[in-house]
């Protein structure tokens, strides 16, 4: 019997030439986007956009002199925004410099609204991150080692926060919490004083969500990444929550027992070294009553089912960057970022839980349990 692998070396040449000329276009086309990727950062870090956004209309001087940025660089990363249609130009025959650009309508929300589900300028500097660390990362596959977080640096860092930041504004409590907990939220909600641990919390817009809309709840943040919990600091005192949470350089293996009412792990559990010995820390932390939700990327149930942009996008995640981190520490569970159903009920059995409960929460790209 010919095998599938068989049958695709015994191509035609014709067929062979298509194929080479189709994955020859696709990486063309993805090469494009990648670059346009890398000047949205070039947009983003030097206030380009926000520049554009405040003066409509700008002159490549104007831009310069607003942006606090080199009028030559000023014209030409105008003129290739316009061109790759991110940025529009109404003169386009006019001088050089008296060309006039403004943001069409609806990028702005895109480009600069950090609490908006489109706004997509996080996946630019996340993009940044990774690319800082492409020769660690080869190093990586050589040895077997990993690159720790800390080492993608602050545009990582800001990408992922300003990637998961909407979610939890404008989801966390009064969709996935409401929806998926309506026990434990109907509790925080009628003014209870419940206790919360939010495992992984990054910059913690997760917990800053939780204390907003739950007036009467405490909420510690911990995360053993230094600079993440410096930015959740700033941000708890900038949305005016600092009083009601608290943040920590800790191990998630370390958390108080017996302390809280409720334990989240939002998107890290999977980028964790040791998860299992996470998962029984929390499991001893939780009170008698206590409850513990997961929310971990929608993975497919096996790799045949694998398929499509979601799975594409995570695959990329886990080789770049999740994956890595991950083995950073050793010994390893090497999770990455496709966690499928079967691996969080496994690790949720060795750590001690008895029941993993899928919560009938819709949405694209994660999926929330409950562990008992």
């Amino acid at each position: 019997m010919t095998t599938t692998l068989e049958s695709q070396t015994d191509q035609s040449p014709a067929d062979a030439e298509a194929a080479a000329g189709a994955l020859a276009e696709r990486l063309f086309t993805a090469g494009l986007g990648a670059l346009d990727v890398l000047t949205v950062y070039v947009g983003v870090r030097l206030g380009l956009y926000g520049a554009l956004a405040a003066r409509p209309g700008s002159t490549p001087g104007e831009l310069a002199h607003d942006a606090g940025i080199a009028p030559r660089y000023a014209r030409e990363w105008l003129e290739q925004q316009t061109v790759t249609g991110i940025v529009e130009c109404a003169d386009r025959d006019a001088a050089a410099e008296q060309r006039r650009y403004a943001l069409p309508a609806g990028h702005a929300v895109v480009l600069l609204d950090a609490d908006s589900p489109a706004c997509m300028a996080p996946v630019a500097l996340a993009a940044g991150g990774i690319a800082g660390v492409l020769p660690q990362l080869l190093d990586a596959y050589r040895t077997g080692a990993g690159v720790p977080y800390a080492a993608y640096g602050t545009d990582f860092r800001d990408g992922q926060a300003g990637f998961n930041r909407p979610g939890f504004t404008a989801l966390l409590a009064s969709d996935w919490l409401a929806t998926g907990l309506p026990d434990v939220h109907a509790r925080m909600a009628q003014g209870e004083a419940l206790r919360v641990a939010d495992v992984g919390c990054g910059a913690g817009w997760s917990s800053i969500a939780l204390a907003r809309a739950y007036p009467n709840v405490h909420v510690d943040g911990i995360d053993a990444d230094d600079a993440s919990i410096a930015d959740a600091r700033r941000n708890a005192a900038a949305a005016g929550v600092a009083d009601r949470v608290t943040f920590e350089v800790r191990d998630a293996k370390d958390i108080a027992h017996d302390a809280y009412d409720l334990v989240c792990i939002f998107e890290a559990l999977h980028d964790m070294s040791r998860p299992v010995e996470v998962l029984t820390a929390i499991r001893a932390a939780r009170r008698a009553d206590g409850t513990v939700l997961v929310m971990d990327e929608r993975a497919a149930d096996s790799f045949r089912e694998s398929d499509g942009p979601i799975e594409a996008f995570l695959y990329a995640c886990s080789v770049l960057h999740c994956l890595p981190v991950g083995m950073a520490e050793q010994p390893s569970a090497a999770t990455g970022t496709v966690m499928r159903l079967d691996t969080v009920r496994s690790y949720a059995a060795d750590a001690g839980f008895g029941e993993v409960e899928v919560l009938p929460i819709e949405h694209d790209l994660f999926r929330f349990y409950r562990l008992g």
